[in-house]
């Protein structure tokens, strides 16, 4: 039969699929072990030791570290863009935003390590993520931009800069994985905790909703 799997074409997809899992358990090694030591710090041993495998298994892989940086950097940013791809102009704004600093508040909550370590590759100057920085994601902040001030035009947003309000949402639901050790110094707790996690998504979608929704729709959802 043309669609039998035959024993040979069974070993190769479970050697893929085995290939996929130690791919994804080395990048999310990597991840934790870069957001901890940054680039510089960071060891191929340490790395390997970290995802249960040997050296040259991971080498295997990633063939350098450069490699391996590059390629959880790449995970990391398309995970984090997936929220503003979801940003439609042809829905509700109120009802795209909201739902969008939820999930941007959601990311950091169970991601705050790829959170650091993209606030980490920024302030050394992105050498990393530059061509992906004003390629890719320039394309993708114009799309969503010119979106966001299509709402603008038919009156149902307020005459705002459409890239700083984007800005402002990626700033603040991002302060709490990154700045998470002085977040809970201040206040006791963190995301991790649930009803510190509700309390801050309804405050953050109450105070950046406000500043946009034209005054009557702002008051309605207050």
């Amino acid at each position: 039969m043309a669609d039998e799997v035959w024993p040979e074409g069974r070993a190769a997809q479970r050697k893929t699929r085995a290939g996929e899992a130690n791919a994804e358990r080395i990048l999310d090694a990597a991840l934790n072990v870069f957001a901890a030591y940054g680039f510089r710090g960071a060891r191929i041993d340490g790395i390997a030791a970290a995802a249960g495998l040997s050296k040259p298994n991971l080498l295997y892989y990633f063939r350098t570290k450069e490699d391996l940086y590059t390629a959880v950097l790449a995970r990391t940013l398309d995970m984090w863009l997936e929220p503003l791809r979801e940003l439609d102009g042809a829905q509700d704004p109120e009802t795209a935003l909201r739902a969008y600093i939820a999930a941007k508040l959601a990311y950091s909550r169970s991601h705050p390590a790829a959170s650091r370590l993209f606030a980490l590759e920024m302030l050394q100057g992105a050498p990393h993520l530059n061509a992906t920085l004003t390629g890719p994601l320039l394309a993708m902040v114009e799309a969503k931009a010119r979106a966001i001030q299509g709402w603008i035009d038919e009156g149902r947003l307020r005459a705002i800069d459409p890239k700083h309000l984007i800005f402002a949402i990626w700033a603040t639901t991002q302060h709490y994985a990154d700045f998470g050790t002085q977040i809970r110094a201040l206040t006791g707790a963190g995301l991790e905790e649930e009803s510190f996690y509700e309390t801050t998504l309804a405050n953050l979608q109450h105070i950046l909703l406000e500043g946009v929704l034209p005054r009557d729709r702002a008051a309605q959802g207050s």
